[in-house]
């Protein structure tokens, strides 16, 4: 099986660097304008419930029917929602949570523990539902938790980071037996490749 792992297109805040997380930005024009139908049509697109995604999702695949999924949404920055790591560079908890390699829960948010499982439970439940094609469109979090975990070869969590619009094409030949998902190539731009 195919699955395809996209990240929304640009917002206005991706553009100013401000973390975003459950607030519920859409593209930005400028985010629009970089993406186009995709290459291949899926009959369903599983999708996180932002505007963000839901956007991305209706511009690559405008035929496909989109399916909100719980569970895909990005990590809840809490304190650190709409404000830029420049805004934040002298506050004591959000120096501590980077210098902790953004694993602890942020202030009022989520930990990237916490995260990471919610994301993968809702990723093995659509394993289970799809035989021959998954495609996902949700956010860049959403993509490093799932890789961290079952990404082939290993990486890091940040090693899995891909830009606005773009993603990963994997196979998973290997779900059954080993809850593995091998890398076959990163996709720069969805729709533009």
């Amino acid at each position: 099986m195919l699955v395809y792992l996209i990240r929304h297109g640009k917002t206005a805040w991706n553009l100013e660097g401000r973390y975003q997380g459950r607030s519920d930005i859409p593209l930005c024009e400028a985010g629009k304008r970089t993406l186009a139908p995709a290459d291949f049509s899926p009959e369903r697109v599983y999708v996180s419930h932002m505007k963000r995604a839901e956007e991305t999702a209706r511009i690559l695949f405008p035929r496909a029917k989109r399916i909100s999924i719980p569970g895909l949404e990005e990590m809840d920055f809490g304190a650190f929602e709409g404000k830029s790591f420049r805004e934040l560079e002298d506050d004591r908890d959000y120096r501590a949570w980077v210098e902790g390699n953004c694993a602890a829960p942020c202030p009022g948010g989520e930990g990237r523990e916490d995260f990471s499982q919610r994301v993968c439970a809702a990723f093995d439940e659509l394993m289970e539902r799809e035989r021959e094609q998954l495609v996902i469109v949700a956010h860049g979090g959403t993509q490093m938790a799932i890789l961290e975990k079952y990404g082939r070869p290993r990486r890091d969590y940040f090693a899995w980071q891909s830009p606005n619009g773009g993603g990963f094409l994997l196979e998973a030949e290997d779900w059954e037996s080993a809850r593995e998902l091998k890398l076959l190539r990163e996709i720069k731009t969805f729709g533009k490749d």
